[in-house]
């Protein structure tokens, strides 16, 4: 018995290999037990600087489109401004689940370097758009070569022992949820800086030439910063063969069969495909998407409509300011009381409260355009809070869901078509979403559903969908094999 008690204990034990920079995280994880706040910091960067890009023109694309002289009356530039938004997405899309393999294959960090000079080179030329069509094409090769979401998000569970990955994804989602509200934020105080700030920036000068140049800069500052600290940004892919070997053997001495490890091989081969606890996951992660992209869209292009068409008549300033203020929320939200209420509830259960809550709430914004003065803005910033705070929720539970879904040896891969299918949703948000907008508004006269009262009913529609979806039996959650119990 003491010798089976020591064969096991042996088995059990994690084996590490020197150059392996995989086992040198795996062997910090084991040897410290609380959360580093540098991981945390390493996430919370990058993420933001992929996450900034996305959304910091929504403020200012109705002015940017409108000086394009594109659209023919004052109703069609809110489409206009979708297909530019949508651009993004269809190019990352088309891309991301080979980021995703390329990052199973040579490593998360490579991939990540690459995404943030994408985001430098880019960002930077949208920022100088003369054009339309220059528009919609930098933000398409944007999109295409900026895959590092996918790994990233990989990496935020791989770092961090399995008690800590909740916060690690809540970090991750968090900054993501951070970066679509602070980008607008930046947009809505940075573009046309010669109006605003005509003291710094004098007429007829290059700010004056190029008025939505110096949120793109800003941003892209920030990336080139991002971009030195991640030389030191630790790698978490394993470069050697059978890295689960010792659990493959732990495995078969508790089962007592040597088939266990045959089995087990063969399930590294599965079919990502075929795996419902991860498809399930990501077919409502694709809907929520679809419905917060159009959302953010919608949000922005509402807010500076005149009031005429349904609009709040905000300036962009005014819509930098409302986005701020959820930013604040959001990050005491994530960092501070997310972790305990995952724990209470769990991600899942918890997902499914705040959808349920999300619903009514959205379908108050006609409401909101009633009001004025103090009371107007007090409202929307406490509605923004809450219907942010709500969706985060539920995309942080379905990360939990999809990394813990995959091993590590497919969870960039798994990342990529999570990725290329929220991709392709979110391709089709902000196009919908200003279609759908520019419709609502030429029908302010209706018998149901007057005006933007459609527009939000539509999108409670497919976060409705979402919500419903996430119950059993379709969302499936993945059962912990014997060795995972064990450990």
């Amino acid at each position: 018995m003491e010798e089976e008690k020591n064969l096991r204990q042996s088995l059990l034990k994690k084996r590490y290999y020197e150059n392996c920079p995989g086992c040198k995280v795996d062997k910090a994880k084991e040897l410290k037990t609380d959360v580093t706040i540098r991981n945390l910091f390493n996430i919370w960067m990058v993420v933001l600087c992929s996450s900034l890009p996305i959304s910091s023109l929504f403020p200012y694309l109705y002015f940017m489109v409108q000086d394009f002289h594109i659209a023919k009356r004052e109703e069609d530039i809110s489409g206009y401004a979708g297909y530019v938004g949508s651009a993004f997405m269809l190019g990352r899309a088309l891309t991301s689940i080979l980021w995703g393999i390329v990052a199973d294959r040579f490593g998360r960090k490579p991939i990540v370097m690459i995404g943030i000079v994408s985001v430098i080179i880019f960002n930077t030329l949208f920022g100088l758009s003369t054009s339309f069509w220059m528009a919609v094409i930098m933000r398409f090769l944007l999109g295409s070569l900026n895959g590092l979401l996918g790994p990233m998000k990989a990496y935020s569970s791989e770092i961090f022992r399995e008690e800590h990955q909740a916060l690690g994804l809540s970090t991750f989602s968090a900054a993501w949820g951070i970066g679509l509200i602070i980008g607008p934020a930046l947009g809505g105080y940075l573009a046309q800086p010669v109006e605003k700030y005509p003291h710094l920036f004098p007429k007829d000068s290059f700010w004056d030439k190029f008025p939505y140049f110096l949120p793109s800069l800003t941003i892209s500052v920030f990336a080139i910063a991002v971009l030195i600290a991640c030389i030191w940004l630790p790698e978490t892919l394993h470069n050697h063969p059978h890295t689960d070997e010792s659990i493959d053997d732990a495995e078969a001495l508790e089962i007592g069969s040597g088939g266990a490890n045959k089995d087990k091989n063969i399930q590294k081969d599965e079919n990502l495909f075929l795996n419902w606890p991860l498809m399930s996951s990501i077919i409502v992660y694709c809907i929520i998407s679809l419905h917060d992209i159009a959302y953010q869209e919608v949000f922005s292009l509402w807010a500076v409509s005149p009031r005429r068409l349904g609009g709040l008549s905000f300036t962009t300033d005014n819509v930098g300011n409302v986005l701020a203020v959820t930013g604040v929320g959001l990050i005491i939200f994530q960092l501070a009381i997310y972790p305990s209420l995952e724990r209470a509830f769990g991600p899942i259960r918890f997902a499914r409260i705040t959808g349920v809550l999300s619903i009514p709430l959205l379908q108050c914004y006609p409401f909101i355009a009633t009001l004025s003065g103090i009371t107007l803005y007090v409202v929307i910033n406490v509605v923004s809070v809450l219907k942010n705070l709500l969706t985060v929720t539920i995309i942080t539970g379905l990360f939990l869901l999809q990394n813990r879904a995959v091993e590590q040896y497919q969870r960039g891969a798994a990342n990529g078509l999570s990725m290329t299918a929220m991709s392709v949703c979110k391709s089709i948000g902000p196009a919908a979403g200003g279609a759908i907008l520019t419709w609502s508004q030429k029908r302010l006269d209706a018998s149901y559903l007057p005006g933007t009262h459609m527009v939000f009913f539509l999108l409670n529609v497919v976060g409705g969908l979402g919500v419903l979806l996430m119950f059993t039996p379709f969302l499936s959650v993945k059962k912990k094999t014997p060795s995972e119990q064990l450990h």
